[in-house]
């Protein structure tokens, strides 16, 4: 199976690095999928979820991150994810996003509040 190698970076740390066999990311043209072969490619990461589907000696598997912001680049079988702020969704406190969701609603602070919305969906879609 045709693999390409990740690196997913935050400002402040590497979050994660490895083989993968998809990886699906927001972009500011819209959302994208990136497998083996892609063309090249450097765009803009949007807020969102980004999800990749891992390949490897024990089997395929999927990890989710919330990302804030940043760069998409692919060449050479070679993705990099440079975001602002990334975090895995194991790392994300549910509990927490969710109170902290409630408290943007409650001051109509529309950034914290999408700031919120994409830790709860990353920490969710990884339940699945």
């Amino acid at each position: 199976m045709a693999e390409l190698h990740v690196e997913l970076v935050a400002a402040d740390r590497k979050v994660w690095s490895g083989e993968a066999s998809l990886v699906v990311a927001r972009t500011s043209s819209g959302d994208i999928g990136v497998m083996p072969g892609h063309q090249p490619l450097l765009g803009v990461l949007k807020p969102g979820p980004v999800t990749i589907r891992t390949t490897g000696e024990s089997g395929g598997g999927t990890v989710v991150a919330a990302v804030h912001g940043g760069f998409i680049s692919f060449a050479d079988n070679k993705l990099s994810l440079l975001a602002e702020i990334a975090e895995l969704s194991e790392e994300i406190d549910v509990q927490r996003a969710e109170r902290a969701l409630e408290r943007a609603q409650s001051e109509a602070d529309a950034a914290a509040e999408r700031r919120a919305e994409i830790r709860l969906r990353a920490a969710l879609a990884s339940a699945r």
